[in-house]
């Protein structure tokens, strides 16, 4: 009897460690895509940024010109 209950105990705490692996495993591989996806939108912004500034130069020479 003791030795059955060791082991339901021990399988629970592998079963436990197995599924709370999963889950945080899960959480962080979510986590990553979502960083991802907020630097794609920042590197987005810098580049759109980086194509407004010809305009801005040709727009001053042509006030200056």
């Amino acid at each position: 009897m003791r030795k059955n209950s060791t082991l339901f105990l021990i399988l629970g705490i592998v079963l436990f460690l197995i599924i709370g692996y999963a889950y945080y495993h899960n959480t962080f591989v979510t986590m990553e895509e979502e960083i991802d996806g907020k630097w794609a939108e920042v590197e987005n912004n810098l580049q759109r940024r980086a194509d407004l500034i010809p305009n801005l130069v040709a727009t001053v020479k042509g006030y200056a010109g």
